[in-house]
Order: structure tokens, then C-alpha cells, then sequence
């Protein structure tokens, strides 16, 4: 039996509405992936308030919810709000209005802002109030100091878990306290819709939600997470183990696996702000980023700062807003943000070319990195981080800076058999691990994992089908004669990044 009522958001988000439709703030944006929890929240502070607001909904297709009237009709909706509020107490909620604050200069949305902005400051000495509601932030510059944003967050976990009790009765629910625990977990990031739908799923097909459905939400929440076109959910399946070297790095990370426990809440811990890994290609930052989200048992988001950026005015902020509510909904979770030099690289030499976005996005992303609360770990990787603004690098944006640098022979040696183990397993001791790292000098680990391959190809088409030999040290050896190590294309570029770790104080990652 499933119910269709929602159950009530924070208390502060009604209490906020209250306030500020009780100081007589005129419009009102509230930013929202779902509708129907958000207006059953108006209609609750509607109620509080003395005396009591009507509630009235629009939007262009079936016009006004109470007559019908006004559909495709903006101005049509915008003037029945005029005259209402010379002696009506009401709220009114328009939906989907975006596309037309989208771009304020066209020819129909001059006069939509317009009027907006009339209304604005008739609505000061009235009972009246506007409330825009959209799943996307689209505010012209005219309004902005006219209207106020709000951005409703994706339930909590008290919230999933009322949730999942309003929509499974206790009958059907064979799950464990700690079951229920996880399934809460994996329901974080998800809106209540597809809560309820995988849910309905599980009830359809088993009468039952049991354990086999912690999966199912899974994999939902990584669709929802692909549909955003931004972030990307992934399963970090490599322990530290699958690094080789770099253990000053790995120590760091093990000291701190239990820091998003509720134990060290009550020891008095902050939670962790995040680390920043700089190096030359292929030294382990990806890697690395992806075994701390496996050590620490969490989930892993990768964001590619390139996706961020639209080609309609005001959407990057929007895409940038969206991707910080979306990981903080799924908190605890580790966030990759991926080359960030490429996105932010000479913001302070460039010419404003794209109108100031890059700015703003970057502003956006630092403000929330030094201001934010909730329990989101930042793994920034970058290349070139001479070109990165001075503000990313300073106290309080990352708890530490690390310097990837080439693998030393040890940890080269350590590498080679980390590869050939995981592909030659019984055959890892006739292998010549100290000779292969010592011809390899100045290869990175992922120069060493394609030379590896690259000898695979070569004893693979020496044979003939049926009658191949298996690859040995000299393929191997033989393919480190033939590349040229990025380290000595880019020896200069090497060399200024291992200075400027030296003067930034960056830790080294390996001994």
C-alpha cells in the first residue's frame, strides 16, 4: 500500500517561507527538483499565517488551478495578480516561468520583467506575494534586487526515512536496522519521486522491500546523476593497495578513514575540507582520488569542470548551483573535480570573454569550498597549477596540498608488479620487476601500464592463432626502448612544477 502524502520538510524552510512572507517580500524563487512537496509547503505556511493566505496555482498550459483561466497567457496571469492584490491576501505560484526570464530582452519577455518588476514594489504594502517555482534558476539582472532565491534542498535523511515508512507498510519492509540504514544512505541525492518509484518497483515485482533493493536504488541514483549532465556517479572499486608508491599520501588517507563517523562528530572533528593533487600526467591523481572514496567507504562523484560552462547566459551559475545541491544532498561523499587547472587556469590574465561566467563560477565554487558544512570531500586534480588563481590555493579551500612527482626506481618497481600481478598473477616472479624500473627511468605509472600493454601486443603477434607465447621481461623491455617518456618532451615544464611545489610548501606524496 503506498500513500501519496509527503511528509514534511525542515521546519526551518516553513518557518523561513513564514518570516518572509510575513515581512511582505514581494517575489519570492524558489529553486526545486519536485513540485508537489514544495507547494504542500506553501500551502502549510499559507495556513500559519493570520489571517489565513489563499493558495493559487499557474502555469501556461492549464492556466489558473482554480478557473483555467489565463493559459499561455503570462501578462493574462501577471494582471489577475495586479488587481488581487489591492485586497486580496494571497499567495500565487507560478510555475516554469524560466524560460521567459531566460532571455530578458526578447521580445516577449520585455514586458513579463516588466510587470514583474511593478509588481515587485506594489506587493510591498500588500498581502500578496509572488512565489516562482522551477527546477532551474534563470534571473535577468533587472529583478535581482526584486526577487529572493531560495533553493530547496533534496529530502534528508530524516526525511527518506519517513519517507520510506509513509510509502512501505511495516509488514512489507524486511529490512534490518542497519539495512534500513544503508537504504537511507543510498536514497541521499535521490528526489522523492524516484524514491517512490523504485520502491513501487520492489513492492510490484516481490511484495516486499528487502535488502536486494539497496542495488536498485543504486543504480537509479546513477541514472539521476548522468541526467544532470554534470556530475557522474562512480563505483570505486581499487583499494590503496592498487597505488603504488605515494605513501606519505597513503598515510594521510588511512589516519582519516573514520572522520565522517558520528564518533568523531562527538570527538570534536571538523569534517575535512579536501586535498588538492598536483602533478604531471599520468603520476596517480585520478587513481588516487578514486581508492580514497573506496578507503573511506563512500561515495564517489566526478565532476568535470568543463560541464559546467552552457552557452545561455546564466546557466553555468545554474549548473554550478545544481551540482552543489545535488553532492551535498548524497553527503558523505567524496567529490572528484577532475583537471581543474583547464576550467580556472588564467582567470586573472584572461580577457573577459565570456562576459565574466568563468569568474562568477569560480567565485561560486571557492565561497562554497571555504563556507561549506556538510560532509562533501573535494579531490581536486590539476596539471598546470601555476595558472591557477591564488585564491584556490590558500588556507581553507583544502586541508592539504600534494606533489605527485615521477615515481622513484623503488616505486617504479612496486608499480610494475602491481600491473603484472593484476594480469599475470601465477606468473608475477619471472618477471625482472628490478630491471624493467630501472630501464624505465622517468616513465610515470601510466607510461609503465601502457608499456606493459604495449609488450602484451607484442608477443601476442609474434604467434599465430592457437600457437602464442605468453608476454616476458623482453617485450616489455622491448617497448620501453621505443617510447619517449613524457619527462623528457616536457623536462622544462617538469622542472617549474617540481619549483613551484618547493615554494608553495606542497607536501611530497611519496617518501
Amino acid at each position: 500500500m503506498m500513500i501519496s502524502s509527503y511528509p514534511s520538510p525542515h521546519q526551518a524552510l516553513i518557518d523561513q517561507l513564514d518570516l518572509m512572507i510575513r515581512a511582505h517580500y514581494p517575489i519570492l524563487y524558489l529553486v526545486a527538483v519536485e513540485e508537489a512537496p514544495v507547494e504542500e509547503v506553501v500551502r502549510q505556511v499559507a495556513a500559519k499565517t493570520q489571517p489565513n493566505r489563499a493558495v493559487l496555482l499557474w502555469d501556461i498550459v492549464r492556466g489558473w488551478t482554480d478557473n483555467g483561466t489565463d493559459k499561455g497567457s503570462v501578462m493574462g496571469a501577471l494582471g489577475r495578480i495586479a488587481n488581487a492584490a489591492k485586497h486580496d491576501a494571497v499567495i500565487f505560484v507560478l510555475r516554469d516561468l524560466h524560460p521567459f526570464l531566460k532571455q530578458p530582452n526578447s521580445k516577449d519577455s520585455v514586458p513579463i520583467v516588466r510587470e514583474l518588476k511593478n509588481l515587485a514594489h506594489e506587493l510591498k504594502r500588500s498581502r500578496t506575494t509572488i512565489v516562482l517555482l522551477s527546477q532551474t534558476l534563470e534571473l535577468p539582472v533587472e529583478l535581482t534586487e526584486a526577487v529572493t532565491v531560495i533553493d530547496i534542498p533534496l529530502p534528508n535523511e530524516i526525511e527518506i526515512d519517513a519517507l520510506i515508512s509513509q510509502l512501505v507498510m511495516p509488514d512489507k519492509l524486511h529490512l534490518t536496522g542497519l539495512a534500513r540504514e544503508q537504504l537511507v544512505k543510498a536514497c541521499q541525492g535521490l528526489s522523492r519521486s524516484r524514491i517512490e518509484r523504485v520502491l513501487a518497483k520492489a513492492l510490484a515485482s516481490k511484495q516486499q522491500v528487502n535488502e536486494t533493493d539497496i542495488n536498485e536504488v543504486l543504480d537509479a541514483k546513477k541514472q539521476a546523476i548522468r541526467q544532470t549532465g554534470i556530475l557522474e556517479f562512480f563505483t570505486a572499486e581499487r583499494s590503496l593497495k592498487s597505488v603504488g608508491g605515494l605513501e606519505n599520501l597513503k598515510q594521510w588517507v588511512r589516519m582519516r578513514q573514520d572522520v565522517f563517523t558520528e564518533e568523531a562528530r562527538r570527538y570534536g572533528i571538523p569534517n575535512p575540507k579536501g586535498l588538492l593533487l598536483v602533478g604531471i600526467q599520468g603520476t596517480g591523481k585520478s587513481l588516487s582520488a578514486k581508492t580514497i572514496a573506496h578507503e573511506w567507504r563512500l561515495p564517489l562523484l566526478r565532476l568535470d569542470p568543463g560541464r559546467l560552462f552552457g552557452g545561455i547566459v546564466g546557466e553555468s551559475e545554474s549548473r554550478m548551483r545544481q551540482m552543489i545541491q545535488l553532492a551535498e544532498a548524497i553527503a558523505p561523499c567524496v567529490l572528484w573535480i577532475d583537471e581543474l587547472d583547464k576550467a580556472f587556469g588564467n582567470l586573472n590574465s584572461s580577457s573577459d570573454g565570456d562576459s565574466g561566467t568563468s569568474r562568477r563560477v569560480f567565485g561560486t565554487l571557492i565561497t562554497w569550498m571555504q563556507e561549506k558544512t556538510s560532509p562533501v570531500f573535494i579531490v581536486a586534480t590539476a596539471n598546470n597549477v601555476q595558472i591557477l588563481p591564488a585564491e584556490l590555493l590558500r588556507k581553507g579551500r583544502f586541508d592539504e596540498i600534494f606533489f605527485l612527482n615521477l615515481p622513484s626506481d623503488r616505486e617504479r618497481q612496486e608499480i610494475f608488479k602491481i600491473y603484472l600481478q593484476r594480469l599475470r598473477p601465477s606468473r608475477l616472479r619471472e618477471f625482472d620487476c628490478e630491471k624493467l624500473a630501472w630501464t624505465a627511468r622517468n616513465f610515470s605509472g601510466a607510461e609503465i601500464e601502457q608499456v606493459i600493454t604495449d609488450g602484451m601486443h607484442r608477443a601476442f603477434g609474434k604467434g599465430q592463432s592457437g600457437q602464442r607465447q605468453d608476454f616476458t621481461t623482453d617485450d616489455i623491455l622491448e617497448s620501453i626502448q621505443e617510447t619517449v617518456p613524457l619527462a623528457s618532451i616536457s623536462q622544462t615544464q617538469i622542472e617549474l612544477l617540481q619549483q613551484w611545489a618547493e615554494r608553495a610548501g606542497a607536501r611530497n606524496a611519496s617518501h
